[in-house]
């Protein structure tokens, strides 16, 4: 991890290919959030791909309109959903309609993280 952040809506670790971010109990994530992901964009991935997870812990809304505005990163190469509840997988369907580029949900880090991998690597052969 190089550094981490903690906000009034969530906690975020920040990776060398990667933010992580976990929602704190009770928010409700919209498209204002994606100011405070700009700012870490343009500190921590300025021109470089990365990934976004969001390990859903915690019980939280989102807005899934909240997906145009991010899809718009340019750098941001995909977004990962990691929860084992089986609600999250419909979830995560009606979200992925509003983001257009990589979307998936696993169960675990482990394999989110291998996933994360692959998908990096189209980017940095």
């Amino acid at each position: 991890m190089i550094t981490s952040y903690d906000f009034s809506f969530c906690y975020v670790e920040i990776y060398n290919d990667y933010v992580k971010a976990v929602m704190k109990e009770g928010t409700t994530v919209s498209p204002e959030h994606n100011d405070v992901l700009l700012q870490i964009v343009e500190k921590h991935f300025k021109n470089k791909p990365f990934i976004y997870i969001t390990h859903r812990i915690h019980s939280y809304a989102v807005n899934p309109t909240i997906y145009l505005e991010t899809a718009k990163i340019k750098n941001l190469v995909g977004f990962i959903v990691v929860s084992k509840d089986p609600k999250q997988k419909m979830q995560t369907k009606v979200e992925k309609t509003f983001f257009g580029k990589e979307f998936l949900q696993f169960e675990t880090m482990e394999t989110a993280l291998k996933w994360k991998d692959a998908l990096i690597k189209k980017y940095n052969p």
